[in-house]
């Protein structure tokens, strides 16, 4: 586990974003190292989903930089992403393929190889047992969360961006995914979160931003 004092690995400096004509937040700093788990909190509308798109890397800011490492995440490219899993609100999933065969289309996607077995594994683990082989489309929505929240489980990417990640989530599926982000981070990831359910999200090594709040 992270002890706090490593270098910050991701940084964002003076990062402004905007929709249209209306500026969603400006002149916005701030890093996180591995070993942490920032919470990002805000009203409807504030900037969040917008910030998060722009940490992956899937949308230019307004003015400001994002760093990786010391350099900025536009330069690197294929190598930023190699490191990165993003999870937006939609599933990203095909309802005629099945379970496992999303999650090894999706490690494919992601730069990786899965085998077969690795991904009945990690569906189980995820709460899945008996649906592995059915097209998702025949699954409830909290079901196909789960085969979307899979993915966490079979990458190794140390960057973890999850914009409403519990959404559609039964209490056993939510308590699951904070045992699922709170070992990723106490093995030395990093992950920002965005939620309006409450759950257990805070601990030593979490911090909060809040967007349409000063920050300095």
């Amino acid at each position: 586990m992270s002890t706090g004092t490593a270098a910050p690995a991701l940084q964002i400096d003076t990062l402004s974003c905007a929709r249209g004509d209306r500026v969603l937040f400006r002149d916005l700093s701030f890093a996180i190292a591995g070993g942490e788990l920032l919470h990002l909190k805000g009203r409807n509308g504030s900037g969040k989903t917008t910030l998060l798109r722009a940490l992956a890397g899937l949308l230019l800011p307004e003015s400001g930089e994002i760093r990786w490492q010391g350099e900025n995440i536009r330069a690197l490219r294929e190598e930023y992403a190699r490191h990165l899993l993003y999870l937006g609100h939609l599933n990203g999933i095909k309802g005629d393929l099945t379970a496992v065969e999303n999650l090894r289309i999706a490690a494919v996607l992601d730069g990786f190889e899965l085998d077969e077995t690795r991904a009945w594994a990690v569906l189980d683990e995820i709460g899945l047992r008996g649906h592995e082989d059915l097209p998702t489309k025949h699954l409830s929505q909290g079901q196909k969360r789960r085969v979307a929240l899979a993915r966490l489980l079979a990458n190794r990417a140390s960057i973890w961006i999850l914009d409403e990640p519990f959404t559609a989530l039964d209490v056993a599926a939510v308590q699951l995914l904070q045992d699922v982000i709170h070992r990723h981070v106490a093995d030395g990831g990093m992950a920002i979160v965005t939620t309006h359910q409450e759950v257990a999200m805070i601990g030593a090594h979490t911090r909060t931003i809040e967007l349409g709040r000063r920050h300095v």
